[in-house]
This record gives structure tokens, sequence and C-alpha cells, in this order.
């Protein structure tokens, strides 16, 4: 029954930043387990961070490059991704989602999805 919003998304130049928000505008995240995930025209959509309710556990996978970094607010039921050295192939629809289960989690098993913001990198 969690809503999700994400924002902070738009035109960015290579090597610049953004930060996205996720915001449960609809219930809370009390609980819950975040991802971000991403995809590009064409492409397959990617997992690019997790984290846990209780903010002890996060993970990345290698195609980031330790450019990115997830947090969350629970007090303001808001859950961030820093992008940094934003490069070209970054470009991409990306996507919060959220599920009650505890990390590791599958693709498929979130339950709960935002409709997506857009991320533009340009050369």
């Amino acid at each position: 029954q969690v809503r999700l919003v994400e924002s902070g998304g738009g035109l960015v130049q290579v090597g610049g930043s953004l930060r996205l928000s996720c915001a449960a505008s609809e219930g809370t995240f009390t609980g819950y387990t975040v991802g971000w995930f991403r995809q590009a025209p064409g492409k397959e959509r990617e997992f690019v961070g997790g984290i846990s309710w209780d903010r002890n556990y996060a993970y990345y996978p290698d195609s980031v490059e330790g450019r990115f970094t997830i947090s969350r607010d629970n007090t303001k039921n808001t859950v961030y991704l820093e992008m940094n050295s934003l490069k070209p192939e970054d470009t991409a629809v990306y996507s919060c989602a959220a599920d009650l289960g505890t990390m590791p989690l599958n693709e498929n098993d979130y339950h709960y999805w935002g409709q997506g913001t857009q991320v533009t990198v340009s050369s």
C-alpha cells in the first residue's frame, strides 16, 4: 500500500552530479528495504543500489563503480540516490522500489514501484 514518488532527475553534463529522491506519498517506509533501478532505451532494467530499513546495510553493483551512494532519512520518509562523476551511459529512467523483505532482494521481490524520473547526461 506504499505509493512512491521519485524526483530530482534532469539534464547534467559529463562529470556532474545529481541527487534523486524517493518519497513515500502514501504509507511509510518503516520496515521496508528500498532499492534504486534504472532502464535505458533498448536495455533491460538494472539494479544500482539498495538499503535496509534500519540503514545498517547498503549494496551497490560493480557497474556504478563506487560513484553512487544511497541513503535514507526515515524521519522524512525519503530515500536518496547521490550520483557523482556521471557518464553518458548513466542516462536512463531511474525508479525506486520498496518491499518488506530483508536484503538481499531480487528485482522481482520488490512489490512497490515508483513511476521513475529521467536522468540525461550529455557530452
